[in-house]
């Protein structure tokens, strides 16, 4: 297989594209900027064409030139402003919309526009539901989208995108809903990474937001396989949920991590209460792909503790 990947070089964007090259896939990336590749072990890019496409503007005429010319069967957009604290309150501020919806409408014309025929894997989010009503409450992709956060509202207008172009100009494209996940390399603003650098760093107490979250959590390994899968099936499905399938107490996993690491740190909860969020219905992809979740929490804890052990050290 041929890939385009747009945020190659993002948290997901890089465990897709080794991914894909250990599977023996020619892979393409798109990046906002060249000068800001990664500079240690950027080994992984060795097989790998990058071109400069900063979504919140116009794609270059040379850089889509080479996508034509590379001619990707599959194009798997992932660069997004993907932080939700990053894309505004409950408003999307412009940037947001500019990269996240404008952003998508640029790929649905490109890939309309190469000569030969190519596969959009877009890359949804779970923050497109509505608020769960309890813990633990299950959504097939048939569940109310009604996002509360900026964040879930540019990427229902995204999908809204992909759709329409599927409906109207007969674009190939799939929807993957990937529910929170996580692992090594995953930056430190982020719930697992975040408790686990400043416990690396001895950080005592450990300032913990919420004890008693409920999220749905899987690997980041396991949903870019999800996305690969989907490239190369023929399901009949627009829409499809990527996550776990089951509930996590984030209090649970925090000690998961506390174990893991055998520390006794003292813990400081900032905002004590219960939060629900959307636990996958995942029967869709598992009935539909060779897809299954693969990796136990337990060893992405213990991976994301030895990546944050390792990168105290250099």
């Amino acid at each position: 297989m041929k890939a385009l990947i747009t945020g190659i070089t993002g948290f997901a964007g890089r465990f897709l594209a080794e991914h894909l090259v250990a599977c023996g896939d020619q892979v393409m990336g798109t990046v906002r900027d060249l000068t800001r590749l990664p500079q240690q072990d950027p080994s992984w890019l060795n097989s790998i064409h990058v071109v400069p496409w900063d979504l919140a503007t116009h794609i270059p005429a040379e850089t889509r030139s080479q996508i034509a010319k590379f001619a990707p069967e599959t194009i798997f957009h992932l660069a997004s402003i993907s932080r939700p604290a990053d894309c505004g309150d409950k408003q999307p501020h412009d940037m947001a919309v500019r990269v996240n919806v404008e952003g998508t409408r640029s790929v649905i014309q490109l890939t309309l526009s190469l000569g030969s025929p190519a596969r959009l894997v877009f890359a949804s989010s779970a923050y497109v539901y509505r608020v769960p009503p309890k813990v633990r409450w299950q959504v097939t992709e048939d569940a109310p989208q009604e996002p509360t956060s900026a964040y879930g509202k540019t990427k229902l207008w995204a999908e809204k995108e992909v759709l329409k172009a599927i409906d109207t100009d007969g674009l190939d494209g799939v929807i993957l809903r990937a529910f929170q996940h996580t692992g090594p390399r995953q930056p430190a603003r982020f719930m697992l990474p975040e408790w686990t650098a400043q416990l690396v760093l001895g950080t005592d107490p450990l300032p913990v937001l919420s004890l008693d979250s409920h999220l749905d959590l899987s690997d980041v390994r396991d949903v870019v396989r999800a996305y690969r899968h989907v490239a190369q099936s023929g399901n009949p499905h627009t829409v499809l949920n990527v996550g776990s399938g089951r509930s996590w107490r984030s209090g649970d996993v925090l000690e998961l991590l506390l174990r893991t690491a055998g520390s006794n740190h003292r813990i400081q909860e900032i905002h004590p209460g219960v939060r629900a969020h959307p636990i996958a219905d995942i029967g869709r992809i598992t009935a539909t792909t060779a897809w299954a979740p693969e990796i136990p929490l337990e060893q992405t804890v213990r991976d994301t503790l030895a990546y944050w052990r390792k990168k105290s050290e250099t």
